[in-house]
């Protein structure tokens, strides 16, 4: 009866606008008091939770992020995807999307793509003949892979969260992003066709040399930090000290970011990261208390009334994150259900690696559905549509987006095959 009055309080206190960290932090305080438990336990548990080295990602991949922003790469990322892709039926299209795969390695977040792209390619597309509100959901659907091409601060927190080794969700999103960037350019190529779209003639060898040279710092980002784990140069929290490293070098070298810019920058790192570990400590008191209440074996037995089979129990927890992700920013999401769901999903034989892949692209997918949709305020902001007019324009995108989620949950080898290549099985 307590653990459901204190899910009731949560609930009602987020409907009724309170921050998340400090509606968790207060039904966690009132469950700590009904259960005549020292309040003491609160700050040990919240404290504990990030006396860890990993945690240390999390500002590291932040501030290479913003650094990386900072350079101004943007322009440079969509010359080389034009050269690579444009001549692609759906041409500014599917530059679209391939500069999205891209630039999610060097910011981690849907949001900071949908915004820098966007605000780039929304206005070139609609100069080209695109209808705005089409120009739109590419940029949405696009900017959903954010999250899942390392660096990725959603996976460093989900891997935080669950106790999963960090370098292993890292390489696990690089095949599912691949996949997810795939799924979009087909479809759109059929669109493109079907709505006789423009293309651009295909690239010379010495013009995509150019395009090369110039947006090779935006494809090192990525690759430095992946491969470097990969060969077991650096960990993943050494990985995100070198990105930082990088982004200076190339601050340094284009000469466009001064000291009055790092300086506003790691003011934003701050504050942000500040923001994030005050969520991760608190979440993690909820965590104590949802393990202590057996919350996760109660919904793992409710599940297991319906099937046993590892498959239907993820397309149960997936169509449930949808839902969620519905009403939800997917940040909050996340960080209230990684820790209830996680032991669910192991006790069924469900990889947690493979999960937290499929746990963040779900959640992201609610960025881009109505009501809440953060990611379809900000384009059709920049592309001036209505927000009927973007939902519509949506609808045809949730193709790939869920076709890509059920090739990712029907066969877990694709997100499991890098970090098993480098950590075993």
């Amino acid at each position: 009866m307590l653990v459901a009055a204190i899910l009731c309080l949560l609930l009602v206190l987020l409907l009724a606008g309170m921050p998340l960290v400090f509606a968790m932090g207060a039904v966690s305080a009132v469950y700590v008091y009904f259960a005549h438990i020292d309040l003491g336990l609160l700050a040990q548990r919240s404290t504990a939770s990030l006396d860890s080295f990993l945690i240390l990602a999390i500002p590291f991949f932040y501030l290479a992020g913003e650094l990386m922003n900072a350079c101004r790469l943007t322009d440079r990322i969509v010359d080389l995807s034009k050269a690579i892709v444009g001549h692609i039926h759906g041409g500014l299209a599917q530059v679209n999307i391939f500069a999205s795969m891209i630039f999610s390695g060097m910011s981690g977040s849907a949001t900071a793509d949908a915004t820098a792209l966007g605000s780039v390619l929304i206005p070139a597309m609609k100069r080209e003949g695109y209808p705005a509100p089409f120009s739109a959901a590419v940029t949405v659907a696009s900017s959903m892979v954010g999250p899942i091409i390392p660096p990725s601060v959603a996976l460093v927190i989900y891997g935080t969260l669950a106790n999963v080794s960090i370098g292993r969700l890292l390489l696990a999103g690089v095949a599912p992003g691949l996949v997810i960037i795939a799924a979009q350019m087909v479809f759109t190529y059929f669109v493109a066709r079907a709505r006789k779209f423009p293309r651009y003639t295909r690239a010379t060898l010495p013009e995509l040399g150019v395009a090369v040279w110039r947006g090779g710092p935006a494809i090192l980002f990525p690759v430095i930090i992946v491969g470097g784990i990969l060969l077991g140069i650096f960990s993943p929290t050494e990985a995100a000290a070198v990105a930082v490293l990088y982004g200076l070098i190339l601050g340094v070298l284009y000469r466009n970011v001064s000291a009055r810019t790092f300086w506003k920058t790691i003011e934003t790192v701050a504050i942000g990261t500040a923001r994030i570990l005050l969520i991760i400590a608190v979440a993690s008191t909820f965590s104590w208390i949802m393990v202590r209440e057996k919350v996760p074996h109660t919904v793992a037995t409710a599940i297991s009334t319906v099937s046993t089979e590892p498959i239907v129990v993820l397309a149960i927890i997936l169509a449930m994150l949808v839902l969620v992700g519905l009403l939800m920013v997917a940040s909050s999401a996340e960080i209230v259900l990684t820790p209830l769901l996680v032991p669910v999903v192991v006790q069924f034989g469900i990889d947690p690696v493979h999960f937290g892949i499929l746990m963040v692209f779900t959640l992201i997918i609610g960025g881009g559905t109505p009501p809440v949709g953060i990611l379809m305020f900000i384009a059709q902001d920049i592309a001036k549509i209505s927000h009927g007019q973007m939902v519509r324009a949506m609808l045809p995108y949730y193709v790939p987006l869920f076709g890509a989620l059920a090739i990712l949950a029907i066969f877990p080898q694709i997100t499991l095959f890098l970090p098993r290549l480098v950590f075993g099985s």
